[in-house]
């Protein structure tokens, strides 16, 4: 069972109107507006750190995800897997830029959807809550397949 136990937008203190025009906004059904009424990081920081200190942690690109986190001061103690390095090797997209053809591209969120779930349309809406869902069918499934160890 997927369950959500964070849900809200989070707003950095350095956003201001420069940023309405930014590629979330017109690439998904995030406003600028609700942005702007969000709580910020620090706002949320306790309950968000509580999280990270209960549960394991992970995401589809961990690095790019954690790392962002960490520059803001969390700590993530229980941290897993990344989701997309372990699917690399079993979706095994070629790459175009390397010519060893035993080194794959790190898949999309939408690849390896559609590698695991070849028969479920998706498209990614760029919104927390449903990319996590996604995400986290994507690593059960590799769970269940012996692709990916939750405890090493």
């Amino acid at each position: 069972m997927i369950k959500v136990i964070f849900n809200s937008l989070v707003k950095e203190s350095s956003f201001t109107e420069r940023f309405r025009d930014s590629w979330i906004f017109k690439n998904s059904n995030l406003t600028f507006e609700e942005v702007e009424k969000a709580p910020t990081f620090d706002e949320v920081a306790q309950e968000l750190q509580a999280i990270f200190n209960k549960y394991h942690v992970t995401a589809f690109n961990k690095l790019f995800d954690l790392s962002f986190l960490k520059t803001r001061n969390f700590k993530i103690p229980k941290e897993l897997p990344c989701i997309m390095l372990t699917a690399t090797n079993h979706v095994k997209i070629k790459s175009f830029w390397k010519e060893d053809l035993e080194d794959y591209k790190w898949p999309k969120v939408e690849e390896a959807w559609n590698f695991f779930f070849p028969n479920i349309n998706y498209k990614e809406a760029h919104r927390a809550v449903d990319d996590v869902f996604h995400e986290a069918k994507i690593l059960f499934k590799m769970y269940k397949l012996g692709y990916f160890q939750f405890f090493q």
